[in-house]
C-alpha cells in the first residue's frame, strides 16, 4: 500500500509541476529537456520504490500510474468542471487581429516567437492573423483573414 500512496503522490506532483511549467515549454523540447526528464524519471523511481526492486513493486507502481492516468482522462472526459484543471484551457493570443500582450506575457511568449510560429504555418506576418490560440497541447492555431 505504501508504494501505491507514494506513486499517487508523485503522479499528482508531476501533474502540478507540468501545469506550472506551462504548455508552451512542454511542446518544444530540446535535448537538454529530454535528458532532464530521464534524470527526473530516475529520481522519481528512487523516491517511489525506495530500493524495492522486486517485480511485485514494479508491477504495483506501473499499475498505479496506469490507473491514475486512465482515471484522470476519464474524469476530464466525464466531469466538465475538472477539464480546465486537468487539461487546461485554450488561450487566445491574437483576437480580431489585435495581439493580446497580457496573454503573451502570462504564457512567456514573445512577439518574435509568435511570429516564428506563424511563419512555420506559412503565414507571412502577424497582421494577416485574425485569431491565434495557444491550444492545450502547447501548439498555436492560427486563423487568417483569407
Amino acid at each position: 500500500m505504501d508504494l501505491v500512496l507514494r506513486t499517487a503522490f508523485v503522479f499528482f506532483l508531476i501533474l502540478i509541476v507540468t501545469r506550472a511549467v506551462g504548455r508552451r515549454e512542454l511542446n518544444s523540447m530540446e535535448p537538454f529537456d529530454i535528458i532532464l526528464l530521464v534524470v527526473i524519471g530516475d529520481l522519481v523511481q528512487q523516491g517511489v520504490t525506495q530500493s524495492d526492486y522486486s517485480l511485485t513493486g514494479t508491477t504495483t507502481v506501473i499499475a498505479t500510474l496506469a490507473i491514475l492516468t486512465v482515471s484522470t482522462g476519464y474524469l476530464s472526459f466525464r466531469v466538465r468542471r475538472l477539464r480546465p484543471l486537468l487539461e487546461g484551457e485554450p488561450i487566445v493570443l491574437i483576437a480580431n487581429g489585435e495581439i493580446r500582450r497580457e496573454a503573451l506575457r502570462r504564457q512567456r511568449i514573445t512577439v518574435e516567437e509568435l511570429g516564428a510560429e506563424a511563419r512555420q504555418s506559412q503565414i507571412g506576418s502577424l497582421s494577416e492573423i485574425r485569431f491565434a490560440v495557444l491550444e492545450t497541447s502547447g501548439r498555436i492555431s492560427f486563423v487568417t483573414d483569407s
